[in-house]
């Protein structure tokens, strides 16, 4: 496959030792792309594992500290811009997010279809797993918040099972992205909205981890809350969080 259009999937670690043999396998299994393990320091070990993992295939990019998850995907995302991937992939390494589907979104995005392909848990066929009622509640008040005050057409904007064309990233400025948490999948959402990108939701069952420890916090939560709020004073004063070109306006 010409590396314009291959696939790469960033899967971003910290303390994942449990999970990220298994993780690989299931990509690995599930489509012809390639994965990169974009690593914090973990202390558990993560590291070691996915280099040792014997598939050309499997690549590692180191991190000297715990930066956050929205900094890992720019740094995986920079990784795989500056080699040439078609197409650049979100996925978590607890197995939460359905390997079965990476290639449903790929091919999204592949085809022209789309330039962000979102796994949806909230939209019709999609789903969640093993989740406790009160999760359940705070994800679909967050996205239905979002989806109001940012006056967005996607229902699981926080989502971080996603895919990009290497197009549409170029035209960011990922250097101002700088959310941490779960509230930086819905600031790349606005991002690409105000781009003009096509976005198209795919659904997913969703599960929770079954093994290890989430990295959801109070301190995520509130910052999502409070950014959201902000951008969306900054949506009703008329002010884009990133003014560039729409992709379809003339170069």
């Amino acid at each position: 496959m010409d590396q314009g259009t291959r696939a790469l999937v960033i899967v971003p670690t910290y303390n994942e030792r449990e999970n990220i043999l298994e993780a690989l396998d299931r990509v690995l299994l599930a489509v012809d792309a390639d994965v990169l393990v974009v690593d914090d320091a973990s202390p558990d070990g993560t590291a070691q594992l996915a280099r040792d993992y014997e598939d050309d295939r499997v690549h590692l990019l180191e991190r000297s500290g715990k930066r956050g998850l929205g900094s890992a995907y720019i740094a995986g995302f920079d990784w795989g811009l500056e080699r040439g991937y078609g197409v650049l992939v979100e996925m978590d390494a607890d197995g939460s997010h359905p390997a079965g589907r990476l290639e449903a979104l790929i091919e999204e995005v592949r085809s022209g279809r789309a330039d962000l392909a979102i796994g949806s848990r909230w939209v019709r066929g999609g789903s969640v797993v093993d989740w406790p009622r009160h999760r359940e509640v705070l994800s679909r008040g967050a996205n239905t918040y979002a989806r109001l005050m940012l006056g967005l057409g996607v229902h699981d904007a926080t989502a971080g099972f996603r895919a990009f064309s290497a197009e549409l990233l170029r035209r960011y400025d990922l250097g101002a992205v700088n959310a941490r948490g779960y509230c930086f999948q819905i600031d790349m959402t606005v991002r690409g909205r105000d781009l003009g990108a096509r976005i198209v939701e795919i659904p997913i069952e969703f599960r929770d981890r079954e093994k290890g420890t989430s990295k959801m916090s109070g301190d995520i939560i509130l910052e999502a809350m409070r950014k959201v709020t902000w951008w969306g004073l900054r949506r009703l004063a008329g002010r884009k969080l990133q003014e560039r070109p729409a992709l379809d306006a003339p170069r």
